[in-house]
């Protein structure tokens, strides 16, 4: 059984930064794409990040480009949300998602979920 289990998230200033960490665990990931969604009170969970195991399928939603890195540690089968530059639009509830096969950036797309962490971005 595949689980994802997030932490990282927090209370940060604008301008700040946070990692969040994304732990994979139940099979081998290596076919599998990663992806980072988030969801904002009233509003649809929306694409932030997603690659593979192997870092050559790199996607960034247009509002965190050039601010978020997506990475992964293979022997740790942990994904990695770096974010810098953080923004009071960045508050949401940050989710990590597992899907087998290649990269898409829609969410109904990913079969597996963890739980969620929240990020507060204060002004």
């Amino acid at each position: 059984q595949v689980q994802l289990v997030e932490s990282g998230g927090g209370l940060v200033q604008a301008g700040g930064s946070l990692r969040l960490s994304c732990a994979a665990s139940g099979r081998t990931f290596s076919n599998y794409a990663m992806g980072w969604f988030r969801q904002a009170p009233g509003k649809k969970r929306e694409f932030v990040a997603a690659d593979n195991w192997t870092g050559g399928s790199t996607y960034y939603a247009d509002s965190v480009q050039g601010r978020f890195t997506i990475s992964g540690d293979n022997a740790k089968n942990t994904v990695y949300l770096q974010m810098n530059s953080l923004k009071p639009e960045d508050t949401a509830v940050y989710y990590c998602a597992a899907r087998n096969g290649v990269v898409l950036t829609i969410p109904t797309r990913y079969a597996y979920w963890g739980q969620g962490t929240q990020v507060t971005v204060s002004s």
